[in-house]
């Protein structure tokens, strides 16, 4: 897919079938995403993509809690990645989100529908978020950035909303 039209076609997709993408789609969309640019060149992220459904459903019950919902934050989607970065680093948020920006991206050009779900920041600042990073071997100090729900779309996509006027201004 052109880049350009991938950057214009990208949704947020909100219902995913159970099928879980293969390892090779995945690991196509992490490495896009190691290629995300970050401050001083300091590669601070961290991407933890999560296939275990129990993992993945205590990631979903804890995100569920934070936001006061009844139903999955995931929307159903198979695979969370969960991107972290270095708090010491220069630009820890805005590494992240470039990442995840990468991430959503490379979804769309391999054919998979993906979303960011905030409060991954609250998750990982708990006493349970920290044990899960120990578990997963992830040592330092890092802050949560966001999760991506990740899978096959269930749904069409959504149609884009117009763009907004004075949304580019040249000087």
């Amino acid at each position: 897919m052109d880049a350009l039209e991938t950057l214009k076609t990208r949704r947020s997709f909100r219902a995913y079938k159970e099928e879980m993408p293969s390892r090779e789609l995945l690991e196509q969309v992490c490495e896009a995403g190691t290629f995300a640019p970050t401050g001083a060149g300091s590669q601070s992220p961290v991407m933890v993509v999560v296939q275990d459904k129990k993992t993945r459903d205590e990631l979903s019950e804890m995100n569920r809690e934070i936001l006061g919902w009844d139903k999955d934050p995931f929307y159903g989607a198979p695979c969370i990645i969960v991107v972290l970065a270095d708090k010491t680093a220069p630009t820890p948020l805005e590494d992240g989100s470039l990442v995840l920006g990468n991430l959503m991206n490379a979804a769309h050009a391999v054919g998979l529908g993906s979303c960011w779900i905030h409060r991954a920041r609250q998750m990982f600042d708990s006493e349970r978020g920290k044990e899960l990073l120990k578990q997963w071997g992830i040592d330092g100090d890092y802050v949560g950035v966001g999760n991506l729900a990740i899978g096959y779309p269930a749904c069409p996509a959504p149609e884009p909303k117009p763009r907004k006027d004075g949304y580019v201004r040249f000087v």
